[in-house]
């Protein structure tokens, strides 16, 4: 049997966009190849302009249901500086990805997709009609052929086939950690970014009530941080940032650690392949941003929405110029915020202008992404 599509990777844009084309009528087939649930590093912050695609994907009630509290307030812990913003409509609501992803999956097996989990893609040969994957799980090896093939497998879980670019090691190179604690205080509401020296974070009330603490470091910020406080890589920059940042170390006083941090990296930041002959590339592995902004989720998912409303009217050939013009400048404003967070004169500036009109965070949460979009 010929597929319409095969996805690999069942994360929120595999799963999202998975859904989206069953619903329509194309027989898809998934591919994860990690057992759910899981944890993942990244930011838990899900944007409200992708609320409706969630909706969309048929788990808005059960997102609505399990997440954290609405985020009403932006702020900007640096240093000794606690800034917050004006109480605004909601910005979003965060959850972790264990629930996340299992949600989307399951909408989209409910969907009609055919499941492959845990498995993953060992081969891949281009056909008269399409593709024909060659996948390898616990019961040994299966093949199945399909018109396109969406690679929605992460930018650093890519294997040899959908593989990305790595790049030379570079002491400007980022590493993210991620962890959850109980009995955290952070305002009702509010959502802080995290600026310290070597690299940035934030904190956000998410499900069960667990503060989520996602940050990213510098490589040679790391080794300092490493050499200076001792102890393993997440404990090490845990304490750098309590060190640094009085609003995270207020915040986090007498919390609980739930389990152990999650790390990985290097992640660089940047537009990669959106599309081969016959492959497309939806979330992280086509491109993203740096986590300053808080919209890796969302971005995923409304690259997923971006391409499955593409391929549906007959216009996948559009999607790898669709995805720039969407996402194009959300990158280079995360990039430049995520410079200013880091450097210090760049931080200490922006800290005097924030001060004076605390109104500027809307205009800066709107600036990355944070409206509606459009199709």
């Amino acid at each position: 049997m010929l597929l319409d599509a095969l996805v690999v990777g069942g994360g929120p844009a595999g799963a999202a966009v998975a859904r989206l084309l069953v619903q329509a009528g194309w027989s898809v087939a998934l591919v994860e190849k990690t057992a759910f649930p899981r944890r993942k590093v990244c930011g838990e912050f899900i944007s409200a302009p992708t609320l409706p695609l969630l909706a969309a994907c048929g788990v808005e009630r059960q997102f609505a249901a399990a997440a954290g509290p609405p985020v009403t307030r932006l702020g900007v812990y640096a240093g000794y500086v606690l800034l917050s913003g004006p109480s605004a409509p909601v910005w979003g609501r965060a959850l972790g990805r264990e629930h996340l992803d299992t949600m989307l999956r399951d909408a989209a097996v409910a969907g009609g997709a055919r499941l492959f989990q845990p498995a993953e893609v060992v081969a891949l040969r281009p056909t008269g009609q399409g593709q024909t994957v060659t996948l390898r799980g616990d019961g040994g090896e299966d093949e199945v052929a399909a018109r396109i093939v969406i690679a929605a497998c992460g930018s650093w879980q890519g294997n040899g086939i959908f593989a990305v670019e790595s790049g030379t090691p570079a002491p400007s190179d980022l590493f993210a950690f991620k962890a959850h604690f109980h009995g955290a205080s952070l305002p009702a509401g509010l959502m802080p970014l995290l600026a310290f020296p070597g690299g940035y974070g934030g904190l956000v009330q998410s499900d069960a009530g667990r503060l989520s603490l996602s940050c990213c470091i510098r490589r040679d910020a790391l080794a300092a941080v490493r050499s200076r406080h001792g102890g393993r890589a997440g404990e090490a920059v845990l304490a750098h940032i309590r060190a640094t940042t009085r609003g995270a170390a207020q915040a986090l006083d007498g919390a609980a650690l739930e389990g152990a941090f999650l790390s990985t990296g290097p992640i660089r930041p940047g537009i990669r392949a959106r599309a081969r002959p016959g492959i497309y590339f939806a979330g992280n592995i086509a491109g993203e941003a740096h986590p300053v902004i808080a919209e890796g989720i969302s971005m995923a998912i409304q690259s997923a929405w971006l391409l499955a409303a593409l391929l549906l009217a007959g216009r996948g050939e559009d999607y790898a110029a669709a995805w720039k013009r969407h996402f194009g400048l959300r990158l280079r404003t995360a990039a430049f915020f995520a410079h200013l967070a880091m450097g210090r004169g760049g931080r200490t500036a922006a800290l005097a202008v924030l001060r004076a009109c605390p109104s500027l965070m809307g205009w800066a949460a709107r600036a990355s992404g944070k409206t509606a979009i459009s199709t």
